[in-house]
């Protein structure tokens, strides 16, 4: 079984500027060991509008690696986000496709704001960025 990890805005925005340095050494060990990063689409919006310009080119990176494969946010993993989120309490659709996209891969999700995934839903693993 292929395993990997589903990458949250705050983790995509800490790739991005290089703090903490813990995100950068988490994708490029990734890539050496062929784990896939998993990138949910309204994660990626939200981090973009999270970084300075100056750091969209390491997003561009990122996306284009050959482990990391993007999560779109179709119909039905809008359908099953919505759920968690309607659940919860809650209306972060970024944070609710993380926490389906995680759920439904059996993937840790790597995040700088545990709380709210948890909120979503307490099963999905979280990886903590320090």
């Amino acid at each position: 079984m292929i395993g990997g990890r589903v990458l949250d805005s705050t983790a995509l925005a800490a790739f991005a500027v290089g703090r903490p340095v813990y995100m950068r050494a988490l994708v490029w060990a990734a890539v050496e060991a062929n784990i896939v990063l998993a990138v949910p689409s309204a994660a990626l919006g939200k981090a973009w509008s999270l970084v300075d310009a100056e750091h969209h080119a390491a997003l561009r990176v990122l996306l284009g690696l050959p482990n990391t494969v993007i999560d779109e946010l179709t119909p039905a993993t809008a359908h099953e986000a919505g759920l968690l989120l309607a659940a919860a309490g809650h209306d972060d659709i970024a944070a609710g496709q993380v926490a389906a996209c995680a759920r439904r891969r059996g993937w840790p999700a790597v995040t700088g704001e545990p709380g709210a995934l948890r909120k979503l839903d307490h099963q999905v693993t979280i990886e903590e960025l320090p």
